[in-house]
């Protein structure tokens, strides 16, 4: 497999272990990235580590420190960082089952693609997943991942399973903190009608394939204008709609008069093998 691990270990259900590995299941390949550069030279800005009374330093002989108090710290080598060693460390062992429904969606973080790490994996590996995919439950456990310890969701997909880190509490904002200074309106019925109508009309599938990261390829379009020698158009500005004005607005909208724009119709995809089992998909939200 081409691509590196981003951990490696072993997975366990009560008795039954196994050897895996996670790998990534994203990738920011396609995004547009900028360096710093001074325009009076046009070079690229190098960043310079520096100890402000000692100057530039090297990285490499560089350690970690905690700031236990004001401009104190304890510091750390890579070493002993790696000398704190739990369980964790190696192991995601399963610890229990819960409904998907039971994960409120704030909480889902980022997904990695779960393999066995060899062929001797392959079959305990494939035991877990399809008892998971019989029982329609998303597996809990918990792995250290870049020095942090995390609660991870494990759900079967297909031949394989897909797990997603998840944010702990104490990383999740309260709704209400936000939601509570908003004002209470009781919308117009009439008006509820026409937007539940709009909705009906903009209703399909979901196909990520169709979907364009539009502001990405404004930027390339920059670019490419300013590589030319064109002078680069601002967007204009989006117009609120008044109060006074949302019914007619609705209606226009509800006859097409402010027509969404066009969307890709799904590829036509081979005929799926079907599956032995049923497997544990997230709710749709």
């Amino acid at each position: 497999m081409a691509a590196r691990p981003t951990w490696q270990g072993h997975l366990r259900l009560s008795l039954v272990t196994c050897p895996v590995a996670f790998y990534t299941a994203t990738s920011a390949a396609g995004d547009v990235h900028f360096h710093l550069i001074n325009p009076g030279t046009g070079n690229r800005i190098r960043m310079v580590t520096t100890d402000p009374d000692a100057g530039p330093v090297e990285r490499r002989s560089l350690v970690r420190g905690y700031e236990y108090d004001k401009g104190q710290y304890v510091t750390l080598t890579d070493d002993e960082i790696k000398s704190v060693r739990l369980e964790s460390t190696r192991v995601l062992d399963i610890e229990r089952f819960v409904d998907v429904e039971d994960i409120d969606r704030l909480y889902w973080n980022e997904p990695y693609f779960l393999v066995p790490d060899g062929k001797m994996a392959a079959e305990a590996y494939a035991v877990i997943r399809e008892a998971m995919a019989q029982s329609g439950r998303i597996a809990l456990g918990r792995v250290v991942l870049h020095t942090r310890e995390r609660l991870m969701a494990l759900e079967p997909r297909g031949d394989g399973i897909v797990v997603f880190s998840l944010r702990t509490h104490d990383e999740v904002r309260s709704p209400a903190t936000f939601f509570r200074e908003i004002p209470e309106v009781t919308p117009d019925p009439n008006m509820v009608e026409i937007a539940g109508r709009i909705i009906d009309q903009l209703e399909g599938p979901f196909d990520p394939s169709g979907f364009v990261d539009h502001y990405e390829e404004a930027l390339k379009g920059l670019i490419d204008s300013k590589l030319k020698g064109r002078k680069p158009k601002a967007a204009p500005a989006p117009k609120d709609t008044p109060a006074s004005d949302l019914m007619e607005a609705l209606r226009r909208s509800l006859q097409g008069s402010s027509a969404p724009p066009a969307r890709r119709e799904p590829a036509r995809k081979p005929a799926a093998r079907k599956a032995p089992v049923k497997t544990a998909r997230r709710k749709a939200g």
